[in-house]
């Protein structure tokens, strides 16, 4: 009987040791936050921002209680010292496991909308000093390429200085051969290019880098990039479809010569991808937006074009009723092994495919995907609503119920009548 009783114990001890070993490694923050609507933002992208300004905070209050895991960065301006530490979205999504939007309101100031919410954010330890040590590696990494950078530097002055005096000793057998110099002034007018604002001059510029050398990929990628940018103009200025597609076929065929010299080339085949899509051509630019990832899975750039692509073609086949079509479009996407910190930068897809699974009957993955949807964006008014009506059909009272109040606090008329 004693020993049973001694067993007991060493679990429940342990139990307990357990316990308070999780609660030491959460850590319960209540944040607030404002934001002042810009002119050029739309109303969902101001309530990201004001609970992503939130979950910063608390993240940022968090972080106090890590010792030795994040190092602030002191800068001196105006006999000043200055203390920053910067932390990313994705140190924010990795950090931050729940969020629950204690309260949330609109008001006017100085004719401007202010958007203001106050969260309770509960923060893992464990994987925040993760990220954040993540972060200083990257930190230690740039430090490291900026020493390469300024040795490198150091180096090619000290080779200029040796070619010079043996150029000068033996002027006619150590003359660079005219392939180099070439490349050499290619390089410096496109430099040139870079740096001028002006955009018929960059074009210029570029043009003058490809006439000294036709294989200098970074002078027609310049030269691209300046064409999509006038065909952009051209169309905000309601100028001629004509000469639109003029400035983009340009562009197009700067960025295919490109991709011939340097098929590795990450830039041109971006700069591809954005002239196929001008032209309206999906799987071309799919197809090249896709290969950029290959070649670096981090090149942010070409993930969010793919994300805007796919979930704008997803819902032109949806317009359609193509509803088969529209799902393996969005499953291309979404099925893709990505971070889950760009989940939120792809809710739009996720709420189009709850839609689509809604027409194909499948309402347990309709529901799966608008609760992935409100896990990263807690203010979502449109996925609770949806959801709190696919839980009313699957005979869900509680939960329909508790999603309608959750949307009628946010603002939904409709889900307030619901809820009564």
């Amino acid at each position: 009987m004693a020993r049973r009783t001694l067993s007991a114990w060493l679990v429940l001890t342990t139990l307990l040791v357990s316990t308070a070993a999780f609660a030491e490694n959460l850590k319960v923050i209540v944040a607030e936050a404002s934001y002042v609507m810009g002119d050029a933002d739309t109303l969902a992208w101001a309530e990201e921002n004001v609970l992503l300004r939130a979950k910063r905070k608390a993240v940022e209050e968090a972080g106090v209680y890590i010792e030795a895991s994040s190092q602030d960065v002191e800068t001196i301006s105006g006999g000043k010292t200055f203390r920053i530490n910067s932390l990313g979205v994705r140190t924010i999504a990795a950090a931050v496991t729940a969020t629950d939007v204690l309260e949330s309101r609109r008001s006017l100031e100085n004719d401007r909308l202010v958007f203001y919410v106050k969260i309770r954010a509960t923060i893992e330890m464990d994987k925040l000093e993760a990220a954040i040590k993540r972060l200083k590696s990257d930190e230690q990494l740039a430090i490291h390429h900026r020493q390469l950078q300024a040795e490198n530097s150091q180096l090619k002055t000290q080779l200029d200085r040796l070619r010079k005096q043996l150029h000068d000793s033996s002027p006619s057998q150590n003359e660079p051969p005219q392939e180099l110099r070439n490349r050499r002034l290619a390089s410096e007018l496109a430099q040139s290019a870079i740096h001028t604002r002006n955009l018929p001059e960059k074009i210029h510029l570029a043009s003058q880098a490809i006439a000294a050398d036709d294989r200098y990929v970074d002078a027609y990628i310049i030269r691209g990039q300046t064409y999509l940018r006038i065909a952009s103009l051209a169309f905000s200025n309601k100028n001629r479809r004509t000469e639109q597609n003029s400035y983009a076929e340009r562009a197009l065929s700067d960025f295919d010569r490109a991709v011939t010299l340097d098929p590795a080339s990450a830039w041109a085949l971006l700069g591809r991808g954005d002239a196929y899509t001008w032209h309206r051509k999906m799987q071309e630019a799919t197809g090249d937006y896709e290969r950029v990832l290959q070649l670096d899975p981090l090149f942010d750039v070409a993930r969010q074009r793919l994300i805007t692509l796919y979930t704008t073609l997803a819902r032109k086949q949806t317009a359609a009723k193509q509803w088969r079509q529209a799902l393996a479009t969005l499953d291309k996407l979404l099925g893709a092994e990505t971070a889950q910190s760009w989940v939120a930068h792809q809710k739009e897809a996720y709420l189009l495919r709850s839609q689509i699974y809604v027409q194909l009957g499948e309402l347990g993955r309709a529901v799966d995907d608008l609760s992935t949807v409100v896990r990263v964006d807690p203010t979502n008014v449109q996925a609770f609503l949806l959801r709190a009506k696919l839980y009313q059909r699957q005979m869900q009272g509680r939960l329909a119920k508790d999603d309608f109040e959750r949307a009628c606090a946010l603002g939904s008329e409709e889900a307030c009548t619901a809820s009564q």
